[in-house]
């Protein structure tokens, strides 16, 4: 069974994927291919720099325009880097359910710590469909996934009550929600144990008021945000 502890006390057990987390950048050289060597020394950086988690290849990282040998190249990169150091999220979502069972598959395979897998983007497929993808990925991995709820990018959110639903699984975890529909999250909150990270900086007080520890560095690079991911409000 996978352990989804949840910082809510300062001296609690930390979230599995930790408190604050960066969506890397890829670093790429002049002539267009993918610098593994700066990549590797921007994600020792990272964590120097006070980071307890980095996702690998999300958006940020333009997981979208590269081939899948350099994806899973940036993962070995990453995880040769720093590895043990900090859990590690390999972005492998995808609309095609087969391609991204074949990346999380293979990320798994690296030894990534989690998988960050978005909403089925562009087909906008009924809530039946999102929980099948979500359940079938879920199903063809060992390694925990955080799902990612992002209706401005994908075209459609992750309902409370598919949300619920997936949470009776054990590989599905956490969310990073870019909804920013805080009903609907307490709503989920209430009825699951999925941990919530923030999926907008600006956001991330009233997340924290929702009482998770919750933060999420989207546009950074050398430089993580300032924040108090385990303060707890009074």
């Amino acid at each position: 069974m996978t352990d989804r502890s949840v910082a809510t006390q300062p001296d609690s057990p930390a979230p599995m994927f930790g408190t604050l987390l960066t969506a890397m950048v890829t670093a790429f050289k002049d002539d267009g291919s993918v610098d593994l060597e700066t990549t590797g020394h921007l994600a020792e950086e990272l964590v120097n720099d006070g980071c307890d988690g980095l996702v690998v290849c999300g958006t940020t990282g333009e997981y979208s325009t590269m081939t899948d040998e350099e994806n899973l190249a940036v993962f070995r990169a990453v995880k040769d880097a720093v590895g043990g150091r900090v859990p590690l999220l390999a972005g492998t979502g995808s609309n095609d359910t087969e391609h991204s069972r074949y990346l999380s598959l293979e990320a798994q395979k690296i030894g990534m710590d989690g998988l960050l897998i978005v909403t089925p983007y562009y087909s906008k497929p009924t809530q039946a469909g999102v929980e099948a993808h979500f359940r079938s990925l879920a199903d063809s991995v060992d390694t925990p996934i955080m799902m990612y709820d992002i209706p401005g990018r994908s075209g459609i959110p992750i309902a409370p009550e598919t949300l619920i639903s997936l949470a009776s699984h054990e590989n599905l975890v956490a969310v990073k929600d870019a909804k920013a529909d805080f009903n609907a999250a307490a709503h989920v909150m209430a009825e699951t144990d999925l941990v919530y990270y923030s999926g907008d900086d600006g956001l991330t007080l009233p997340w924290i008021a929702l009482a998770r520890q919750v933060s999420w560095g989207s546009p950074r690079t050398w430089t993580p945000p300032v924040s108090a991911p385990s303060w707890t409000p009074p």
